[in-house]
């Protein structure tokens, strides 16, 4: 789309040098008009030949078509802007942007000079210096429509709000007949927070209009525009007056549905709460599943809440609601789903039981994850175990539900184990979920979920690599489904297994061009999933590239919104297109955009901490080394220069062979020049790197304790001061009680009483703030750091997480007490955590926080013995736990070796690997010696 709008704006362009040119020879009486097209030297005769060139994407005959003018004419600056604006097209850019500015220095009064500087410019998504080049243009010729449009579109991308509403308002000015420009005038308005403004622009199109417009192919637009301006009118708080509009307009109005959203909407807001249920009931014959209507309707009857906490009466009125509504849908399945978020006790269990049972009978794998959400409500955990297990039972005894004569399938048992086993999964019982998931295996070893949610669970209890092998397992039952195909990358990027995800990922991507594709499709969780995984493997370059790989993809979509300005203006499309705007403006809020930058910022804070060598520092390195080693060293380098060499030719053989179409014609990729991201760890300052992705977290994710997180050890490694303190008063606003908040509060006031007395008047200013702020934080009011480190683990003395984190401080603020830090540590008790469970019982520590505190003994307090203990103690909670070395943690390994080894099975095979191939992954190594870190 975007080469077929930048071709026509070209297309216009060249037709007004060739009409300008026209002009000017006529009026001179130089050139009749068939000696002027002599002149051109056109090697055709038609006269549309330069559209047809464009339209074709003929460039070479349109280079001679402007070759022939300027033969005659070298220094005629339009036609050398036309000429650069070709050669543009053909990626020649350096000669586009010199013949651009040769034609503009030579003509620099033309506004079509100045015109395709700025379409040269927008080619490059340089929207600030196309707006400059637009405007030069309009100082020449101010009524310039198609300039006027094409700077409209970049101010509404770039949201110059206020240039758009004065560039709008004069395109309406020049073309008042035109329905876009009202339209646009209007949008303008509303985006630059000037609803009512709209709203009149809008009626004063309206009245230019005649009473039996619109005609029938034009109804839905019109429409369309009828509800965008009563939804203005919403906007704008004219609620009354906006209802009377859509009762007056309504047979206009062609899509009735969100007609009578829309009216819901109004009526709720005026407080018409009778009018709005009935309208709800009525939303709800149309499409009885839909969870918003039965929430609209709760609120019209004054039965709902935010926080879901409702009163006994309350609930008896709810309960009787929806018991009426489930008889007039008795094929919907939110009607009985949502009765299980507010019933208690008794009730839920019977409701639970209804909705369940079906489900069970019929299959449903999703299931558990549609009830997952009643885990957070408490004791609603406890009564599912309960009756599930009943049921399992029951079913596994009699072949029947408890209370019932019906025979169930042979599948119910099935599906009830799997449901059991993902309940265990959740509540942390991984010996007990296990068992159910075999269970289920045994019984029907065919279904391939049952093998992806052991994976899960394996995932979970710590065990990565036999995780990957489930999936694996799972994948070669189903080799066509590309979510399970999907699933198995995931897990093997867990387990740091990057080679053979990439072969893995490559069986669903063109011509098995992983790398390409992916990028291209935007995959963007298979990048951060890699990206982390090569950053646990200390591989900084690669895990960069692949993070800034996702800060791409949201630039790309970014600048996709440029086709929509006119398109959504066009066709009416008002509603979803202000609703894209606003979505763009919030677009690096999101949390795989979050995930990159914060991985970036990590990236490059190692790089701080642990610069790479020097080439003159390994070199020196190697001039010490005896003659022997030397020789070995050359010997380790030629290899892997071979095998590099072979893996190249290997991927351009592939590439060459699967980049023929079928005309013949080869299409040639372009070639990564820095594959492995080496060049990215080639920055003079990497903090000023990071403190690029960091400002966009800080204002599009300032309420993430990891944004401020990140800021504080950016700045406190700049000896930024000031906004290292501002970062640490941002994470004791969101969460003073957690540990790492305390962490960087003790750090921060540490280094500062480290410091120097002031000598500068700007280190005097820096001091005054700090000895200013330092009485405001109730963490430290009347207590040194000591103290409010001992006051912070008497608070939290039973959280491992704490006790680490004031244990770690302790030894920061007095290094010769590691002795007593280490104690605080090792006396940390895991405790069993409180539930009614029917089987077996859940401990409050956590896999993750055993490894970060495990990290800390080796690192920080350096105290291997002490790291050797917590490893053995923790190896026993988590038996399964590779990173621990579990006495259960190999125990799928095995079977996992044997499907490499078996043909029959598929696994290495279909996926085009060999058990050598898969064996000399890296950290894989046959699964033995596998150090996770997560």
């Amino acid at each position: 789309m975007k080469v077929s709008v930048l071709g026509i704006a070209c297309l216009r362009v060249f037709w007004e040098l060739l009409a300008f040119e026209c002009k000017k020879f006529n009026e001179c009486n130089v050139y009749p008009r068939e000696k002027m097209r002599s002149a051109l030297v056109f090697e055709f005769n038609d006269a549309d030949f330069p559209r047809k060139s464009y339209e074709t994407k003929q460039y070479k005959k349109g280079l001679k078509a402007a070759d022939a003018i300027l033969k005659k004419f070298p220094e005629h600056g339009e036609t050398l802007s036309m000429k650069g604006l070709t050669l543009n097209c053909m990626d020649r850019k350096s000669e586009a942007y010199e013949l651009v500015r040769l034609g503009v220095k030579n003509d620099i009064k033309s506004h079509v000079c100045w015109h395709v500087y700025g379409l040269l410019y927008r080619s490059d998504r340089e929207y600030r210096e196309a707006i400059k080049c637009y405007r030069n243009a309009l100082r020449i010729d101010p009524d310039n429509i198609e300039i006027l449009r094409d700077l409209s579109l970049l101010q509404a991308q770039m949201r110059d709000l206020t240039g758009f509403v004065e560039t709008r308002q004069q395109l309406l000015t020049l073309k008042p007949n035109h329905r876009m420009n009202w339209i646009g005038f209007a949008v303008s308005h509303h985006l630059n927070s000037n609803g009512s403004k709209a709203v009149e622009i809008l009626e004063a199109y309206e009245g230019t209009l005649e009473d039996d417009y619109p005609p029938d192919n034009e109804r839905c637009e019109h429409g369309e525009m009828l509800l965008y301006k009563i939804s203005l009118l919403e906007e704008c708080g004219s609620f009354e007056r906006a209802l009377a509009e859509m009762h007056k307009k309504e047979s206009k109005i062609v899509d009735k549905l969100a007609y009578k959203e829309q009216e819901v909407s109004l009526l709720v807001k005026i407080g018409r709460l009778e009018e709005a249920a009935e309208l709800y009931r009525a939303l709800l014959s149309m499409n009885p599943d839909n969870y918003s209507y039965y929430e609209g309707l709760q609120k019209c009857l004054g039965l709902y809440r935010d926080n879901g906490n409702y009163s006994s009466g309350e609930i008896d009125e709810l309960d009787a609601l929806y018991k009426s509504l489930a008889q007039q849908y008795t094929w919907s399945s939110a009607v009985k789903r949502i009765p299980l978020d507010f019933l208690q006790g008794e009730k839920f269990r019977e409701a639970a039981f209804n909705y369940v049972r079906p489900l069970l009978t019929k299959g449903v794998p999703s299931l558990f994850s549609d009830l997952s959400p009643l885990y957070d409500q408490p004791g609603k955990a406890d009564i599912l175990e309960q009756l599930i297990l009943e049921l399992e039972h029951s079913i596994g005894t009699t072949g029947k539900y408890p209370g019932r004569e019906e025979k169930e399938p042979p599948s119910t048992l099935l599906w009830t184990l799997f449901f059991l086993a993902q309940h265990y999964d959740r509540r942390g019982q991984y010996d007990v979920a296990l068992s159910k998931i075999d269970e289920a295996i045994e019984h029907t070893p065919t279904v391939i979920d049952l093998y992806s949610v052991k994976s899960r669970i394996l995932k979970h209890a710590g065990d990565l690599a036999a995780a990957a092998a489930l999936a694996d397992e799972a994948r070669c039952m189903d080799l066509a489904d590309r979510y399970v195909n999907s699933e198995c990358v995931k897990r093997m990027l867990q387990a740091d297994q990057v080679s053979l995800a990439e072969k893995t990922a490559a069986l669903f991507t063109k011509d098995g061009d992983q790398h390409n594709n992916l990028h291209d499709m935007q995959c963007m969780w298979y990048e951060l999933a890699s990206g982390e995984s090569y950053f646990r493997q200390g591989d900084l370059g690669r895990a960069l590239k692949k993070f800034l790989a996702v800060e791409k993809h949201y630039a790309d979509i970014t600048e996709d919104q440029f086709d929509f300005h006119s398109y959504c203006l066009r066709k009416m499309t008002l509603r979803a297109y202000v609703e894209m705007l606003k979505f763009q403006d919030r677009l690096h809020s999101h949390a795989y955009f979050h995930k990159a930058a914060a991985g970036a910022i990590r990236c490059y804070i190692k790089l701080f901490d642990s610069p790479p060598r020097s080439t003159t520092e390994e070199d020196d390195d190697k001039a010490d080394l005896p003659p022997s080693q030397k020789k070995k060293l050359k010997q380790k380098q030629r290899k892997a220069e071979a095998r590099a060499k072979k893996e190249a030719e290997g991927k351009n053989e592939e590439s060459s062979a699967s980049g023929v179409s079928k005309s013949g014609k080869r299409h040639v990729k372009p070639v990564d020049p820095d594959p492995h991201g080496e060049k990215l760890l080639q920055v003079e300052d990497p903090l000023s790197e990071a403190t690029k992705y960091l400002k966009l977290l800080q204002k599009n994710s300032p309420d993430s304790l990891e944004t401020h997180l990140l800021s504080f050890e950016v700045n406190i490694r700049k000896q930024k001061i000031l906004l290292a303190l501002q970062a640490v008063k941002h994470l004791l606003r969101l969460n003073a009680e957690d540990p790492e908040s305390h962490r960087c509060l003790i750090r921060f006031f540490h280094k500062v009483d480290l410091m120097t007395a002031p000598a500068t008047d700007t280190e005097k200013l820096i001091w005054s703030v700090l000895e200013a702020e330092r009485p405001a934080i109730s963490q430290l009011q009347e207590k040194s750091l000591i103290e409010a480190n001992k006051f912070f683990l008497h608070k939290h003395e039973d959280s491992l997480m704490h006790r680490a984190a004031a244990a770690e401080m302790l030894f920061v603020l007095e290094t010769n007490k590691k002795s007593e830090a280490l104690k605080l540590i090792e006396d940390s008790t895991n405790n069993l955590a409180p539930t009614n469970g029917a089987l077996g019982s859940v401990r409050e520590w956590k896999l993750r926080d055993c490894i970060a505190v495990h990290k800390l003994l080796e690192t920080v307090l350096a105290e291997q013995d002490a790291a050797l203990r917590w490893k053995a103690r923790c190896a026993e909670y988590f038996p399964y736990s590779t990173y621990f070395e579990g006495k259960r943690s190999g125990m799928y390994n095995t079977a996992y070796k044997q499907m490499l080894t078996n043909p029959e099975n598929g696994s290495a095979s279909q996926a085009g690997v060999s058990a050598d191939a898969i064996a000399s992954n890296g950290k894989l190594e046959a699964f033995k010696n596998l150090a996770i870190s997560t």
